[in-house]
């Protein structure tokens, strides 16, 4: 795979790079680089030294962001959101916005609970690279000495696939193997076993093709590892200790929360409000965590350096480092074509040159959720965005944020002509109710 970079560098030997960022253990020090490790590009290397914490930037603009929020939720143009903003270690922002459910509403809230789709896949990176600094796995630990069953087709490709191999998508596999089979109610085992039959487009290592079925094989491997289901783990190793009190696994850990946001589709008579889908919860590590806006505000601080007891900053330099181009990345939304110079994949993130800025990021959708989080390194910033519709309304949200926060102007990511001609309300200046403060007395009503 050929690709210009600008500000990245894409090279072989990764996990011989990464190894020793891992947080420290003699085991993973000692790995040698050699076979499917020798394959990958490492920008561990290329890390900026770290700098001393700035006071919070006084020209974040939170007001102007909250204000953006309650317009994208007013008049029903979607029916809730919940927006978290982190820097310098503080929550400046934890709100909910619009309602739970247009059937029976009730106002989304710091606590009201969303599906969070793939943004679930950086836990799995983060559960499994707990697990590296423990001393009990190794980036390069091999597929099948924890699942000695597991087959492909391509010859000896699967005594190849590592653990990093499946949390960067790097089987080799086609892209998003197996989805429709999954959405049509197929068991995830089965599909793991078809995989033996599946069309592959290159070895283990070498080609990116994004994955559900297959990343969620790391969730077998956390099994082998800890003796603990997969949801299990996380709740012990990242849940609890982080204070994620709302968050949980699965249909049945949104359906017992207390209060969570219905997903919503476009109807005649305008947002539907569903029963989830099951199908992307059985892929728990690539889609079946739900947590609430102040559990990712705490998701947000440990990944940004604030958590260190718990995320220490060698393993988060690790996961955040991409390993494979994903140049597809770059066309799309229009905030893409304009900032994103380069783009890869790291250990359950995304990882994004954004007009010469590291930025880094995962986004989600499942049915009737939408969802978006980026961490903005160089001034310690953290966002995160979740929906309760299939909209794309808040998509230009985020980059907005990212803009403020770097001082760039020229971008105007949401569509003020859908948001019928609010742009007064969408890009000026304006008062607001006061920032960071809760929406528990928030007003809920039909749109």
């Amino acid at each position: 795979m050929k690709e210009r970079t600008r500000g990245y560098i894409w090279k072989t030997g990764l996990i011989a790079a990464l190894l020793p960022l891992a947080a420290g253990s003699a085991t993973q020090d000692s790995v040698p680089s050699s076979g499917t490790v020798a394959r990958t590009a490492s920008m561990a290397a290329n890390l900026p030294p770290a700098l001393p914490l700035p006071p919070t930037n006084s020209n974040l603009d939170i007001m102007r962001f909250e204000a953006i929020a309650e317009a994208l939720v007013a008049n029903g143009r979607i029916p809730g959101l919940a927006m978290a903003i982190v820097k310098d270690g503080r929550i400046l922002s934890a709100r909910g916005y619009g309602i739970t459910d247009t059937r029976a509403p009730q106002p989304v809230d710091a606590h009201t609970v969303f599906r969070l789709a793939s943004l679930s896949k950086s836990f799995a990176g983060t559960m499994t690279g707990i697990l590296v600094n423990d001393g009990m796995l190794r980036w390069d630990s091999h597929l099948t000495d924890y699942v000695p069953s597991f087959r492909m087709s391509m010859p000896d490709a699967a005594q190849q696939i590592t653990v990093a191999d499946i949390l960067s998508h790097r089987m080799g596999l086609t892209h998003n193997a197996f989805d429709r089979d999954l959405e049509g109610n197929a068991n995830y085992h089965d599909l793991t076993l078809r995989m033996a039959n599946a069309p592959m487009t290159c070895a283990p290592g070498d080609c990116y093709a994004y994955q559900n079925v297959a990343f969620s094989l790391i969730g077998d491997i956390v099994f082998a590892t800890t003796g603990q289901f997969y949801s299990e783990a996380v709740a012990r190793r990242i849940f609890k200790p982080l204070g994620m009190n709302d968050a949980s696994y699965g249909l049945e850990g949104i359906e017992a929360s207390a209060r969570w946001a219905r997903p919503h589709v476009r109807g005649r008579g305008g947002w539907v409000s569903l029963t989830p889908k099951p199908t992307y919860y059985r892929v728990a590590p690539a889609a079946g965590v739900n947590a609430s806006i102040s559990d990712m505000a705490q998701w947000l601080l440990a990944h940004t350096g604030h958590r260190p007891e718990v995320l220490p900053a060698p393993l988060l330099a690790t996961l955040h480092a991409p390993l494979v181009t994903t140049p597809s990345e770059i066309r799309g939304a229009s905030w893409r074509r304009s900032r994103l110079t380069t783009a890869g994949y790291a250990l359950g993130w995304r990882a994004y040159n954004y007009s010469g800025h590291q930025v880094v990021f995962h986004g989600g959708a499942v049915q009737g959720y939408r969802g978006a989080m980026a961490l903005l390194p160089e001034q310690d910033l953290g966002v995160v965005i979740l929906w309760n519709s299939e909209s794309g309304l808040p998509g230009g949200l985020l980059p907005t944020i990212l803009d403020n926060a770097l001082g760039m102007s020229g971008g105007q990511w949401l569509d003020d002509e859908t948001i019928d001609g609010s742009e007064g309300v969408l890009y000026a200046e304006r008062n607001a109710t006061p920032s960071g403060t809760s929406a528990s007395a928030s007003k809920a009503s039909p749109p």
